[in-house]
């Protein structure tokens, strides 16, 4: 289940719990889900209960129950818990991410790079054209001299370093024997890299260039935070195990995703850097 899916579930267990008399409210027109900034708290967050309760007069976490129960009931959600003022967490079944992340490594490349304007000859001159191209996507204000340094502080060296991060992953594997296979074991701490590659079909499918550079860094910094903090590639004489094939999987597709993303820019995404 993808964030824009999770939202839809939200939606219609909001919808049934009004047509059902439950709740006294108008059904919003749309609801967002959030991966929380804490672990512990659920795969994702919500705020659509303190929403609705504006409408109806009653408390919060009194709404919060009533679509708590709707939710928990669905297909690919494991649990719903409320919390604070009434807040939904709402952790996803295992298999869920597996099919995300099978999705991901299966989906087809996008057709055509987006339309941008050509860069001025001079910026290509000083920046070189992927950096240049980059230049025209970041707000106004940004020095873009910065986007020729290999630093962290570089959201263009941050995107394809991640991404040939994920490439160096899939060769050192290769040479020691064993492939991707997209499992739930060994993803602690992935979710907002989870939550970033499932908003990539749907972020693509707006056609904004801005918007889709934005998503790029945020994907790319979810990755290298969530692989700095756990082993990819066995260490030492270990063996190669379902969980380095789980991440091995997720590396893949974030590549897949950050390649796919590169080339909607017309910027090269590189194996080495």
């Amino acid at each position: 289940m993808t964030p824009a899916d999770l939202s839809r579930t939200v939606l219609h267990a909001v919808h049934c719990a009004v047509e059902a008399d439950e709740l006294p409210a108008a059904v919003p027109t749309r609801v967002t889900v959030r991966v929380p900034p804490r672990p512990g708290c659920g795969d994702y967050a919500t705020n659509v209960a303190l929403r609705v309760a504006q409408d109806t007069g009653r408390p919060a976490r009194e709404v919060a129950e009533v679509l708590r129960k709707r939710l928990a009931a669905e297909p690919g959600v494991a649990r719903v818990d409320i919390a604070g003022p009434g807040f939904l967490n709402i952790t996803l079944e295992g298999t869920s991410y597996v099919r995300l992340v099978r999705d991901v490594l299966r989906a087809p490349p996008a057709a055509a790079p987006l339309p941008l304007p050509a860069p001025d000859p001079g910026l290509l001159a000083r920046l070189g054209p992927d950096a240049a191209r980059w230049s025209l996507l970041w707000p106004a204000g940004f020095d873009r001299a910065e986007l020729l340094a290999q630093r962290d502080s570089n959201p263009l060296f941050r995107v394809r370093y991640a991404h040939a991060r994920t490439q160096g992953l899939l060769r050192n594997a290769r040479d020691l024997g064993f492939g991707a296979e997209p499992a739930d074991a060994g993803l602690d701490g992935a979710a907002p890299l989870l939550a970033a590659l499932a908003d990539h079909s749907r972020i693509t499918a707006a056609r904004d260039p801005e918007r889709l550079a934005r998503h790029l860094d945020r994907t790319a910094g979810a990755f290298l935070t969530w692989q700095t903090g756990c082993a990819v590639l066995p260490r030492g004489d270990e063996k190669p195990s379902a969980v380095h094939r789980a991440r091995l999987a997720l590396a893949e597709a974030t590549g897949n995703v950050l390649a796919d993303g590169l080339h909607q820019l017309g910027i090269t995404a590189p194996a080495h850097l």
